[in-house]
């Protein structure tokens, strides 16, 4: 032990290599490169040096090639048990935490019966019950909405019953004792309707859209009903939608997809500013509306079922519990033209590109994660998995990512018909049943009439944070002026607060009692391959460690807390209660550029990879090389969270200049998702990639892989030739050729008069935005 408290501090070694030496392998008393898989990305990168002026394309003319290494995550299909229920139509489908998903209510196809019955699949027994259910039980109905409340409560509001009655009453189903009651609410009542969404915020239970009346013309109001006092607001014109999704991020209602009121599948994207609106804010004013001068006669979306008069058993082997009187109070008559909704209301259209889902075919499923619309593109009759998607929008940026090509999370041979997530919008699940004859074991009557399997996808596997953890501002930060007076701001957190004392001098009276280094800042590449040696031995806790030869240029010292590091490091806590040399001379050096570093360290005294926008200390905000970086460290000191921040981020803010250094990185960190991704983005955009200095400094052997994911087939078009394909509608790359795709306008337009507001973003070529 006392040999190896003179050797020098201690890393895990072998866990990457230098970028210019090769491959990473897992060593144990080697010698390798002592330059990080990092080092070469230290320095600033620059722009890409000469743009071409056409777009350049790796057109592949054969499948991609089935590599093993590059399959990554695969969500998993499992068969369930028990009594599963039909696969109804227009039913319900609600995660209610406790790994429990709650079916209610629906149509049956093949027996033309509305359903009322509450189904329970437990997540880890895969085992479908049906639940026995006591109180004010409502009717029979489907196109309602159910709405998780405090973790314990189904808000159903809605829907239709089997007389095609359209149904504007709320009854809460009790999760824990399995009983129904139907609050007394007061205010005008919303018109009763069916196949609308319907989303909370504040104890607020907001109303969008539907379709109603004997003739089902689509409506386009919002409004609320406040759950503390059971009032519902009136009702303010928005956007007619039906079958669409809708969510609250950044105190917006988000509206996407679904049909309008002439029928037509719709890409547009409505949001409704709710924040410092008194109308939103305030108890709900009583008054009365007229809607009646809006209907509609537009085609019936969905056949006419026959009326029930007798339970009849379906498919599924339950009755329809039609002998429940139908809870259908009296909606309010609008008297007058609905106003429209208060707050800034605006609209964005995408026609078309290459990360943009097209919702004319495949079913589509939207859910919402992390201020995030996520795009289930799944099997349909019409499309193959191959043809799937998974893609997000973020809300804050408005641009459309493709997270996985449908062969990488759909199976062949099933269809999937509901899908929910959970509260935290970490995991979504979908439910459905095979296709294939073959896959079948359900009985003889087979194909499609049973919710029989369910699929869970993991969404911190493709980078998302999940709702409880926001993404991190990152704006630049500077040095308030002396001649300010300083303004004592709250607390925002033990992070925040020890955010102020990071890399300070003890003679500041920081307290701090520990100093780290890194390579320097000017280090020169050459001068580390030809001078220093990184020594690898195995030591007595099962740590390698790794130092630097004595000539290694060395970063400033970072001025840390030794009890920080031993709290939030559990390899710092090895080393140090191993009394490594570390604990005797209160030194680490880490061979990582200086900027990694002091990421690294930021990140484990405030669980940010970002300085907040009070922090005075004289941090800049992380670059995407930086990140990259870290996402290397999350990999070699396995710290789960700090990946998930560095995975969310890097596949966010993926672009042209580091779409390489991602790609290098992912690849050192066994992040495969994330590696094919910038590999894909790195073929799209060759033409600049190539140019960028992250390319160049790319080791050769890295290069030949780089290349060698193009397709075998494939080949490079550009200029005149793709201009060509483009005009002549060949759609491979989802542009069309139209003039639209091309003269796109970088503004937002408000609706009902508002102001026009100019965007200052750049909007991504292929994104394919139009904005209304």
């Amino acid at each position: 032990m006392a040999q190896q408290q003179q050797q020098g501090p201690s890393t895990p070694g072998g866990s990457v290599s230098s970028i210019f030496g090769g491959s990473a392998q897992a060593t144990s008393g080697a010698v390798i490169s002592s330059t990080s898989a990092l080092s070469a990305f230290s320095s600033a990168l620059t722009p890409a040096s000469a743009a071409s002026s056409n777009n350049t394309y790796i057109m592949p003319n054969s499948p991609l090639k089935n590599r093993a290494a590059m399959d990554g995550y695969r969500p998993k299909i499992t068969r369930t048990l028990g009594q599963r229920p039909a696969c109804l139509v227009n039913a319900s489908v609600t995660y209610c935490g406790n790994n429990q998903i709650y079916a209610f209510g629906g149509f049956d196809q093949y027996t033309d019966e509305v359903y009322n019955h509450v189904l329970r699949l437990d997540l880890v027994s895969h085992q479908w019950n049906l639940v026995d259910n006591y109180g004010d039980i409502p009717g029979v109905r489907m196109g309602h909405t159910a709405t998780l409340y405090k973790g314990d409560k189904l808000l159903v509001f809605g829907g239709e019953n089997e007389h095609r009655t359209y149904l504007s009453d709320l009854i809460i189903f009790d999760l824990k004792t399995a009983h129904w009651t139907q609050p007394q609410v007061s205010g005008p009542i919303p018109k009763g309707r069916a196949r609308h969404a319907a989303v909370l915020h504040e104890d607020k239970l907001f109303i969008v859209g539907g379709i109603t009346g004997h003739d089902n013309y689509v409506l386009d109001d919002i409004c609320y009903l406040d759950l503390k006092t059971f009032t519902w607001s009136r009702s303010w014109r928005f956007v007619g939608r039906f079958d669409h999704s809708a969510s609250i991020y950044n105190d917006k209602v988000w509206v996407f997809g679904g049909l309008s009121e002439d029928m037509d599948k719709v890409s547009d994207l409505w949001w409704l500013d709710l924040k410092g609106n008194p109308a939103f804010e305030s108890p709900p004013h009583i008054g009365s509306l007229d809607r009646s001068g809006l209907s509609r006669n537009v085609a019936s979306p969905r056949p006419s079922h026959p009326s029930a008069t007798s339970p009849a058993v379906g498919s599924s082997g339950y009755a329809a519990n039609s002998r429940t009187a139908q809870v259908n109070p009296p909606s309010f008559h609008l008297k007058t033209y609905a106003p429209p909704a208060p707050g800034a209301i605006s609209a964005l259209k995408f026609v078309s590109g290459q990360n943009v889902p097209s919702q004319m075919q495949g079913i589509h499923f939207h859910v919402y994660s992390s201020g995030t619309l996520l795009d289930f593109v799944t099997p349909a009759a019409t499309i193959t998995n191959k043809e799937c998607s998974l893609s997000a929008l973020d809300l804050g940026s408005l641009r459309w990512q493709k997270l996985a090509e449908g062969r990488e999370i759909f199976k062949p041979g099933y269809r999937w018909h509901y899908c929910t997530m959970n509260e935290d919008g970490t995991k979504a699940w979908l439910l459905g049943c095979p296709t294939d004859p073959a896959a079948i074991d359900l009985g003889a009557n087979g194909l499609e009439e049973y919710l029989s399997d369910i699929m869970e996808i993991d969404l911190r596997r493709y980078g998302f944070l999940g709702n409880n953890m926001a993404s991190e501002p990152r704006t630049d930060i500077t040095r308030p002026s002396s001649r300010l007076r300083r303004i004592e701001t709250p607390s925002k957190g033990l992070g925040a607060d020890l955010a102020k004392l990071f890399n300070q001098p003890p003679e500041t009276g920081s307290g701090t009692d520990f100093i780290v280094t890194a390579l320097s800042r000017d280090f020169d590449e050459d001068e580390v391959m030809g001078s220093a040696l990184v020594h690898v031995a195995e030591s007595g806790d099962g740590d390698d460690q790794t130092w630097l030869a004595p000539d290694a240029p060395t970063s400033p010292p970072i001025h840390v807390h030794r009890l920080i590091l031993q709290a939030r490091w559990p390899h710092f806590a090895r080393l140090w209660n191993s009394q490594m040399a570390e604990f005797h001379t209160k030194k680490m050096h880490i061979p990582e550029p200086y900027s990694v570093v002091k990421a690294f360290l930021y990140y484990l005294y405030t669980d940010r990879i970002d300085p907040s926008s009070d922090d005075d200390n004289d941090h800049t905000t992380a670059d995407l090389s930086d990140v990259a970086g870290l996402l290397v460290m999350s990999n070699i000191y396995n710290i789960p969270h700090l990946r998930l921040l560095c995975v969310n981020r890097l596949s966010k803010e993926l672009d042209v200049d580091h779409a390489c250094i991602i790609w290098y990185c992912a690849g050192l960190a066994n992040e495969e998702w994330l590696r094919k991704r910038a590999a894909n983005y790195s073929m799209t955009h060759w033409g600049r990639v190539v140019r960028t200095v992250g390319f160049q400094r790319l080791p050769r052997q890295a290069l030949v892989e780089l290349s060698q994911e193009i397709d075998m087939e494939g080949r490079v078009v550009g200029g005149d030739e793709f201009d060509s394909m483009m005009l002549g509608g060949d759609g491979r790359f989802g542009d069309g050729g139209s003039s639209a795709s091309r003269n796109r306008k970088e503004s937002v337009s408000s609706v009902d008069g508002a102001q026009m507001i100019e965007s200052d973003d750049q909007v991504d070529e292929d994104d394919g935005m139009e904005m209304s």
